[in-house]
């Protein structure tokens, strides 16, 4: 597994990381199999939230005999500080941990949200001291508003964010473009969510019926498009984001990690650009995010 700066956090990372939402819903036995399989394959960075079902559970359990030697990274979706410091207890003893590599504030989607975070008692006064404590040794946002995100940048100066710099909207609407740039400026470590996505659920009964129901989008699929697949693999990491989070199944992690030196060694070029652009035109006009 080629490993890469996380932006100027120090840390040399997995070029694909393990999504948490892997583990989840698949039993103990499944995420100690996925997890040592990650591992053996040079994965050294794993990032988990509160919100993904039982995946903190299964997951801690499966890093016990890795933790020491890889990175680990968490979230809140809690604005308010005292519901944050009650979630983030729970999550470092779920994880069997006393320190994150990297926390993160979850799912900024909303200048509400910039909002109450930053505001008195909001979750940024828990950030701010944990990091002095060493309790988060480097702290980041994740986001899918790139106004929100940019907005929170403005304000602190975080080691990494985590946005969807997908072929799609990229290609589309121009999303992430502003994002990109003012993180490539400070030396913000750039993870890359839904790399791997083609569009939006029609709806939750193409979800279900679906082979990747634990995806929060329609991600390509691994065998039947497997060409569009790595192209928009390629896209993301061309923008120059560090590392790529694939979708949560086991699925597009072991494609994304047994192809990604084939895939950094081959870079997007034209004609992954004409192959994505040809498929733009089917779904550029269905909506991106949510069903």
């Amino acid at each position: 597994m080629i490993r890469r700066a996380l932006g100027k956090t120090g840390y040399e990372i997995s070029a694909v990381v393990y999504g948490g939402i892997v583990s989840m819903n698949d039993g103990q036995a499944s995420s100690d199999r996925y997890a040592a399989w990650a591992v053996d394959r040079g994965v050294n960075y794993f990032d988990v939230a509160p919100s993904y079902g039982d995946a903190q559970e299964k997951l801690g359990n499966s890093l016990i005999p890795y933790r020491e030697n890889v990175y680990l990274a968490c979230k809140t979706g809690q604005r308010m500080r005292r519901e944050a410091e009650e979630e983030m207890k729970q999550s470092l003893s779920m994880l069997h941990t006393d320190y994150f590599d990297v926390y993160q504030m979850h799912g900024i989607s909303s200048m509400e949200d910039v909002d109450r975070a930053f505001g008195p008692g909001g979750v940024m006064e828990l950030m701010r001291d944990m990091k002095e404590k060493g309790v988060a040794r480097k702290i980041g946002i994740t986001a899918h508003s790139e106004d929100a995100a940019l907005a929170a940048l403005d304000l602190y100066d975080f080691d990494t964010v985590l946005f969807p710099f997908n072929w799609h909207m990229f290609m589309a609407h121009g999303m992430g473009e502003r994002l990109l740039r003012t993180a490539k400026e400070r030396g913000i470590g750039l993870l890359c969510m839904k790399s791997m996505i083609e569009r939006a659920w029609i709806d939750d009964a193409e979800r279900r019926a679906s082979r990747y129901p634990k995806s929060w989008c329609r991600p390509f699929d691994t065998e039947e498009q497997s060409d569009l697949l790595t192209a928009a693999v390629k896209f993301a990491y061309s923008l120059g984001v560090d590392a790529i989070v694939p979708p949560g199944n086991f699925d597009h992690f072991s494609f994304a990690a047994e192809r990604c030196e084939e895939i950094l060694s081959h870079p997007f070029g034209e004609a992954d650009r004409d192959l994505l652009a040809a498929h733009l035109e089917a779904v550029k006009d269905r909506p991106f995010f949510g069903v």
